[in-house]
């Protein structure tokens, strides 16, 4: 398996982001906390045991306990003061679910599953940590997330300096998400993609939230050369002149997957067997059935 990010930087990132004490760089977690418990209290289920999985700040864990949906939350995060002090944080590395087999009802992860080399494992490791019958949400950054982001950033750099090295990450497509949810052994999906623009004064500001939500370039293959004042400022110019409004602010797409999935149960709902059917397909679509029965 190639590995795509460094797990030790990802953990020294989000503690970045604890020192730096930017408590309006976690919106985007507030997005997806909410759209989590919306999609929660649509389900006509008590969750007894629930877990959060890597959710930072903890408010998608708070803004699910507010829906009188679960009964006892814990999180786990990489680094324990991140995640808060409120003595229900297990600290565990990142890439790994350290729960017993069938030992929840219910799994949240919000927007932490696009920074996983093995994203195939998690969910395997997801699924079998879920009772029978238990439920997976998450939320996942995908395709298109940062996208005018990327493009200047590459365009600067090959302007400056002749080449290119990867500075944004790559998002998986709202396809693949569904494959990777069925090949984990989810049982009734069900994948959606909102997508939320965001706009800025420039691409400063953008920058700096994106390392106050512990974000920094986290990439292996990241170029480990230093770059100037110049590459930025001319990102900066790029990013005007192709992705601003009319009034002049930048835009920046951040596009979520909301994902949720059971752990099998003999009471779910099964597809019919091959053959099993009672009409053939070509009858069923037949306009003028009703007339020769």
């Amino acid at each position: 398996m190639e590995r795509l990010f460094d797990d030790r930087l990802i953990a020294a990132n989000r503690r970045r982001a604890l020192a730096a004490g930017n408590p309006g760089a976690d919106f985007l977690l507030d997005i997806a906390a909410r759209e989590i418990a919306e999609r929660l209290a649509l389900v006509e289920r008590h969750f007894d045991d629930a877990v959060e999985l890597h959710g930072g700040t903890g408010i998608a864990a708070r803004t699910a306990l507010a829906t009188g949906k679960i009964g006892t939350m814990e999180r786990v995060e990489v680094v324990r003061g991140f995640a808060g002090s409120d003595g229900t944080v297990r600290e565990a590395a990142w890439e790994t679910v350290p729960l017993e087999p069938q030992s929840v009802n219910l799994v949240l992860s919000p927007l932490a599953l696009h920074l996983t080399n093995d994203t195939p494992g998690m969910l395997v490791q997801i699924r079998r940590a879920l009772k029978p019958d238990g439920l997976f949400l998450a939320a996942i950054p995908g395709a298109g997330t940062l996208a005018e982001l990327r493009d200047v950033l590459l365009t600067a750099e090959v302007e400056l300096y002749g080449g290119a090295s990867p500075r944004v990450v790559p998002f998986a497509d709202i396809r693949d998400i569904g494959s990777l949810m069925q090949r984990a052994g989810f049982t009734l999906p069900v994948i959606d993609e909102e997508n939320y623009p965001v706009r800025y004064d420039s691409i400063f500001p953008l920058m700096r939230d994106l390392k106050a939500m512990g974000m920094a370039n986290p990439l292996l293959g990241r170029s480990r050369r230093p770059v100037g004042r110049s590459f930025f400022l001319r990102a900066a110019e790029l990013y005007a002149e192709r992705h601003a409004d009319p009034d002049g602010r930048i835009r920046a797409t951040f596009s979520f997957i909301y994902v949720s999935g059971w752990a099998a149960h003999e009471s779910q709902q099964k597809p019919l067997k091959p053959g099993s059917a009672k009409m053939r397909l070509a009858d069923a679509l037949d306009p003028n059935r009703a007339a020769k029965d």
